[in-house]
């Protein structure tokens, strides 16, 4: 299915991605915003979304260590606490079907040291976001690959 070329999907990308659009007037740092999407992509297995942010974060600058080790972020040392914090939220607030309770009292209250109220609202709503966006896709079998940076201006 081309999600373009179908009326009703079409539609709701248009709310998709212009939900997505607002977080990019965020205080958020867009490196965090990158990472955080590419690591929801790469738990949902989204190929088109993994392809898509591992090139918008290296035309802004994210080093090719640093996106190759987002798969296993606990594992490495290139990422802040911040980024980490991020990182884990965004892995709980995927997970939700595979925890006891969605996102643990200890890794909200992480976040929130690291995170004023603003750039809180906008890493959840990050989150939900990236998540919809992989489902359409895991959904409908887009592929990665094909996708040049600033194809889809977010």
């Amino acid at each position: 299915m081309n999600l373009f070329d179908n009326p009703v999907a079409a539609k709701s990308l248009k709310y998709l991605v212009s939900a997505g659009k607002a977080l990019g007037d965020t205080t958020l740092p867009r490196r965090t915003q990158e990472l955080v999407r590419l690591r929801a992509s790469q738990i949902n297995g989204c190929g088109q979304c993994v392809d898509i942010h591992t090139k918008e974060a290296a035309a802004d600058g994210e080093t090719a260590v640093r996106l190759h080790l987002v798969a296993v972020w606990r594992e490495a040392t290139v990422f802040t606490d911040a980024e980490r914090a991020a990182l884990e939220l965004a892995e709980q607030g995927t997970r939700l079907a595979d925890g006891a309770g969605g996102v643990s009292d200890e890794v909200w209250a992480n976040a929130v040291r690291h995170y004023d109220e603003e750039q809180l609202g906008a890493l959840v709503a990050l989150i939900a976001n990236i998540n919809a966006f992989n489902r359409l896709n895991v959904i409908t079998r887009q592929h990665g690959g094909d996708y040049r940076a600033g194809q889809y201006v977010v």
